[in-house]
């Protein structure tokens, strides 16, 4: 099969190339999903799970990619709750072979239905962004209805779920990103937007939840916008230091078939809506993902045409 890989740490974003690999073994528990959209995130070249195994093995040459949207076309022994032929999205696992791949072995649990009115290219962009969002918001957070959520990054592709999702559970959400993203996240429906070019962060109300992606100087200087009680999530690193009579919680998005069909309800429904950018064959993958030039919303890779 035709696949991307990556072979070379220091390389980066341009040692991805397109090679020939083996098809992929079901193990137990496992599905073999033919890839019809995936997505991938630049930010994995650095996750140690993109290098070695669970063992702690070099598994380069290694194929990128945790978000997947296809058709199941091989059950592993002992595999349940899927069937061959059956349309699937979800991720894949964080230290095996993933998504930029006419095929993949993922563990069926971590996979939901994908039912029939909706694109490949449209699930592949949910998985990671949709979870995320979720988990930070609402397992993480413990955001509920009337508290005021801070969300960085309110435009990109955890953000603008975030938005979504913390506007339908009934809080106030006040975005931040640059100037250019000001009518786009005010139309997902955050109530405010802060410039974080321009408007000073330090004079923000505090809030009962800030959901952090950007890390750095931002995420730091977030600790002092925490109420007593309330909570900062962020994806970006540990914080350095905890919120005055708070807490800050750094975590990973984990898998989770039920939450994923919720998601997946929302769209169907029009109450979510996803900001798809440029959509690319895996052909073009590599070049695509090097390049200096960004294309606003998320990047999918079209593997195989419906």
């Amino acid at each position: 099969m035709h696949a991307i890989t990556v072979q070379d740490r220091d390389a980066g974003l341009a040692g991805m190339t397109l090679t020939d690999m083996p098809y992929p073994e079901a193990g137990e528990n496992d599905v073999v999903v033919r890839v019809h959209a995936a997505g991938f995130t630049p930010g994995e070249l650095d996750w140690p799970g993109t290098w070695t195994d669970h063992a702690g093995r070099d598994r380069t040459p290694s194929v990128p990619g945790h978000e997947l949207s296809g058709v199941v076309v091989e059950l592993g022994y002992g595999t349940t709750g899927l069937s061959v032929g059956q349309r699937v999205f979800g991720l894949a696992d964080w230290r095996r072979n993933g998504t930029l791949a006419q095929y993949t072995a993922v563990e069926a649990r971590n996979l939901a239905p994908l039912p029939a009115d909706i694109d490949h290219t449209t699930a592949a962009a949910l998985p990671i962004s949709g979870l995320t969002a979720w988990q930070a918001l609402f397992d993480h957070g413990r955001l509920t209805t009337g508290q005021t959520v801070l969300i960085h990054g309110a435009a990109g592709g955890v953000g603008s779920i975030a938005v979504q999702l913390a506007r339908e559970a009934g809080a106030r959400v006040v975005g931040t990103g640059r100037a250019r993203d000001r009518d786009r996240v005010l139309a997902l429906g955050a109530d405010t937007f802060l410039d974080l070019q321009t408007d000073p962060l330090e004079d923000a109300d505090q809030v009962d939840v800030v959901l952090d992606v950007i890390g750095g100087d931002i995420l730091d200087r977030s600790i002092a916008l925490v109420r007593p009680g309330g909570t900062l999530v962020t994806i970006a690193a540990p914080p350095k230091t905890q919120p005055k009579d708070g807490r800050a919680v750094f975590f990973i998005v984990e898998p989770d078939r039920a939450r994923l069909t919720d998601i997946a309800t929302r769209v169907r429904d029009g109450r979510l809506k996803l900001n798809i950018g440029a959509v690319h064959t895996l052909a073009d993958a590599p070049s695509a993902y090097a390049s200096t030039t960004r294309t606003p919303g998320r990047t999918i890779v079209r593997v195989t045409e419906d």
